[in-house]
């Protein structure tokens, strides 16, 4: 039976205007899913079951090019930036909403000239104001509250942009060496048809075949020719992409991704965890859930406008119509009292702020529930997809083990005149084609990999 996920979080309690408080203020925890999520997953490779909090997934692959890319796009990339402009914002809006815990001080200085038709009159003003809303009802408390949900929904947009980021940078990196991959079974089946062409025109000469040997010779290996300038173009294409997610141009990206062409290894254990790790580990579903708790806050926040307003206001002054006199303790004024306000009616405009706050709300809860939902069906698909390129990858690896040797029979029963050419021609597509699908089938694997490392949340990144 599926386990229910608790999610400490603010919630809104009751009907009519809601109670809202947090999970810690009452010593419990809420919860928010309204379907409980699966135990484990329905793969059935092997996973392991331990999800690190900071594992730097890419690491896994082993190759120190990627590792040194993903270093510069953590530095360089632009959406990053934002990313972290965005955060300090919100970390600032913070600050700003705890300044009102404090009052507020105001200095002002005046000079009055007043003049009759007879006589005139100076008046020279110096006075200090201080205003203090005092947080007897909470109301600042939950415009605080609220900020710092804000600041907490920004952290891990802050976190699931590292984790795109690392992942696209990943993907792109796989994509390229895909490409030089197929560019380097393009030519060497190119040489392979090259030769196939010298051995029809020999066997043409000497009067042995007719000229039809040839010309379907050359049909495919001028067909495998033109399969080049697409993949070069592709290939450009995906290093300029990968260059702008480091925040490099591609002229000086080029050099460092033609020292290798090697595909990375495909083969490993899938760190899968299990379903409830990604309430507490995918940076969408943080993201969700502090938007969540700021709908709260600011339902909180609407509720209290039904409350009075308490303020300590003071003024302290001196005035005279003399400079030097202004000092003077007889020229000294101050005032000290409380105010308190209170809007006994708006026209309802409160009573639909605190609707709209909990419509609000709702929403959040069916944002968030969704995010989840996403979540494990893109964790869910990332694996299937995974699996199913492994499979792919072992079958096809026998079946170009079985293309190679149809060509080499083919070929050579061909020189002996014991069979006709066009069993080359098919032998030499098919092997091209097996050759072409088992890259893409490495690529496809390893794509999966990066997009299930993704889909669990990947690292978190500080």
């Amino acid at each position: 039976m599926a386990k229910n996920i608790y999610v400490s979080t603010v919630i809104l309690l009751a009907a009519g205007i809601f109670n809202v408080a947090s999970a810690d203020e009452r010593g419990d925890e809420d919860r928010y899913l309204r379907q409980p999520m699966p135990e484990r997953w329905s793969f059935t490779q092997e996973v392991s079951q331990t999800l690190p909090t900071e594992d730097a997934w890419w690491k896994s692959f082993h190759d120190a090019t990627l590792d040194s890319l993903i270093a510069v796009g953590i530095d360089n990339n632009y959406n990053v930036s934002q990313a972290v402009h965005r955060r300090e914002m919100a970390r600032l809006a913070v600050n700003q909403a705890r300044s009102a815990y404090f009052p507020s001080v105001g200095l002002s200085a005046g000079y009055t000239r007043t003049q009759t038709r007879h006589n005139g009159t100076n008046d020279f003003s110096l006075g200090a104001d201080v205003n203090w809303e005092v947080d007897i009802f909470g109301k600042i408390t939950s415009q605080v509250k609220a900020k710092k949900a804000s600041y907490s929904a920004s952290r891990a947009e802050y976190l699931a942009t590292m984790v795109s980021i690392t992942a696209d940078i990943a993907t792109y990196y796989i994509n390229y060496r895909v490409l030089q991959n197929e560019l380097r079974v393009a030519n060497e089946h190119i040489e392979y048809q090259a030769k196939v062409v010298n051995i029809a025109e020999a066997r043409h000469e000497a009067g042995l075949v007719s000229k039809l040997d040839v010309a379907q010779a050359k049909t495919v290996y001028y067909s495998t020719q033109a399969t080049l300038p697409s993949l070069e173009s592709r290939a450009s294409q995906t290093l300029n992409a990968l260059a702008i997610l480091l925040g490099v141009y591609s002229d000086e990206l080029a050099p460092v991704m033609q020292r290798s062409s090697a595909l990375l290894p495909y083969q490993q254990i899938v760190p899968a965890g299990v379903p409830a790790n990604l309430l507490r580990r995918r940076p969408d579903i943080a993201e969700a859930e502090a938007q969540l708790a700021g709908y709260a806050a600011q339902l909180g926040i609407a509720k209290k406008d039904f409350l009075p307003t308490l303020t300590l206001q003071g003024t302290v002054g001196w005035g005279s119509d003399k400079v030097d006199r202004m000092f003077d303790s007889n020229h000294f004024s101050l005032s000290v009292g409380p105010k308190l306000s209170w809007t006994l009616f708006d026209g309802f405009s409160r009573k639909n702020a605190v609707a709209q706050a909990k419509e609000q709300m709702m929403a959040g809860i069916d944002a968030y529930n969704l995010t989840v939902m996403n979540a494990y069906a893109e964790v869910e698909n990332a694996m299937k997809a995974y699996e199913a390129a492994t499979r792919s990858i072992d079958i096809n690896a026998q079946v170009l083990a079985q293309s190679q040797e149809s060509f080499d029979l083919a070929m050579d029963q061909y020189k002996q005149g014991l069979a006709a050419f066009t069993n080359v021609v098919n032998a030499q597509i098919d092997w091209l084609n097996c050759a072409n699908t088992l890259v893409g089938n490495h690529g496809d694997a390893l794509v999966a990999l990066v997009d299930i490392y993704k889909a669990l949340g990947g690292s978190p990144i500080e």
